[in-house]
């Protein structure tokens, strides 16, 4: 990824707080030589390996698993807040738009998970993750031979991040004061208003 220095996020504290935020991500390998991508949930335990990993499953139909028998490194692209930037809240008259935006792309070589304890633990924590929201979380109590049906047509997976790349373009390479228009003139939108948000942070 293109990362001007100004632009250049490497704390690794800020790059796994965006995947965590932003945990729908997309995997991106190279499948009979073209470029295949899926859109996934991803688990982010920053406690296996130095950068963390991530872990995830797909549908055993979808052919992009078969990729992973070649022990290439494949991409994973979490998309964090972005929003359109207007050369009006500039103060120098020839400007022109630009975009605002957060993205970490993380790396690694994928491993399946070929074992049913470990298939059955990512998916008890994905969905307790994404259940902790409700008032009456889903308990994830289902019959054995039912779940076992519905494992077995899906894979899991585990990548070891070897690197990470942040990008989090936030008008570092305006002045302070140009800074605080668009911060202000981006919370006036509620579309708009996590990346003023970040922004400030």
């Amino acid at each position: 990824m293109y990362i001007p220095k100004a632009f250049r996020e490497d704390d690794l504290n800020t790059l796994h707080k965006l995947i965590r935020a932003y945990s729908f991500a997309t995997l991106i390998t190279q499948h009979e030589g073209v470029p295949f991508a899926t859109h996934l949930p991803f688990i982010l335990d920053a406690q296996r390996g130095k950068n963390g990993s991530l872990l995830a499953h797909m549908a055993r139909a979808n052919p992009q698993w078969h990729d992973f028998a070649s022990e290439q490194e494949v991409l994973v692209i979490f998309q964090g807040p972005h929003a359109y930037v207007s050369p009006s809240w500039y103060e120098v008259e020839l400007s022109v738009p630009t975009w605002n935006y957060a993205v970490v792309h993380a790396y690694g070589i994928p491993r399946l998970l070929e074992d049913n304890e470990e298939l059955y633990k990512l998916l008890k924590i994905l969905i307790e993750t994404h259940e902790a929201q409700f008032e009456s979380p889903w308990p994830f109590q289902l019959p054995d031979d039912y779940l076992q049906k519905m494992m077995h047509g899906i894979v899991g997976f585990e990548i070891e991040i070897t690197r990470l790349e942040g990008k989090f373009k936030m008008s570092q390479n305006r002045t302070e004061s140009e800074r605080e228009n668009v911060i202000a003139a981006l919370q006036e939108s509620s579309d708009t208003l996590t990346m003023a948000e970040l922004m400030t942070r």
